[in-house]
């Protein structure tokens, strides 16, 4: 049951500032779910009560809570794709070793943010298509960005003779799933004697690297 307690004081936004509260109002969720590690814990009510205002104003912004989630989410898929190009820029050198910083740089996301990554890929964030404002193309659109990049990346990698994939959206498919189970059962099984070089075994024959 919720805390009924009293709604914080808050410094009104002046006129023309909403999407100001906007931002505070996912700003809010994103702390819950970092908190809590719950979506369920992301309701009108927790988020007003953590902004510090009252429910109903937050349907200016918002039509319901899984529209809330879904900019959650959002927010969350560009950080990722964010951190991705931070480590590709960074990595320089060959197309190998940016690829092979991104798919560290994805493990890394997983690791720092498991909350927000249970809700982007972990099946801890599922809306009612049929009964909220969130839509189907919504939905697909989550992540396009990111895959284009590990797509692009590993086409990089077979353009420069380190990788020998014959069909590289397919094989990008393939090593963003082996990535993402590696990440989920990390978090899963944290006590599980990992090789400590589990990650480069994934990505190598995934990524289908040469032996140069």
């Amino acid at each position: 049951m919720e805390d009924d307690t009293a709604i914080p004081a808050r410094v009104r936004n002046r006129r023309g500032q909403g999407a100001r509260l906007r931002e505070e109002i996912v700003a809010a969720a994103v702390d819950l779910l970092d908190e809590t590690g719950a979506a369920n814990a992301v309701t009108l009510r927790s988020v007003a009560r953590r902004v510090g205002i009252a429910a109903p104003s937050i349907y200016r912004h918002f039509p319901d809570q899984p529209a809330i989630m879904l900019a959650v989410v959002r927010e969350a898929f560009a950080e990722l794709d964010r951190e991705l190009r931070g480590a590709v820029d960074t990595a320089g050198g060959s197309p190998r070793q940016r690829l092979t910083a991104l798919c560290d740089g994805y493990l890394d996301f997983a690791r720092t943010r498991p909350g927000r990554y249970r809700a982007m890929f972990g099946g801890l964030w599922r809306p009612d298509l049929e009964g909220s404002s969130v839509r189907e193309e919504d939905m697909a659109a989550l992540g396009r960005p990111s895959v284009e990049l590990l797509t692009d990346t590993l086409a990089a990698c077979v353009a420069a003779g380190s990788a020998t994939s014959t069909d590289v959206p397919a094989d990008a498919v393939a090593l963003w799933l082996g990535l993402h189970g590696l990440a989920h059962q990390r978090s899963a099984s944290p006590s599980f004697p990992w090789p400590p070089d589990i990650a480069e075994r994934v990505v190598t024959a995934l990524a289908h690297f040469t032996d140069a």
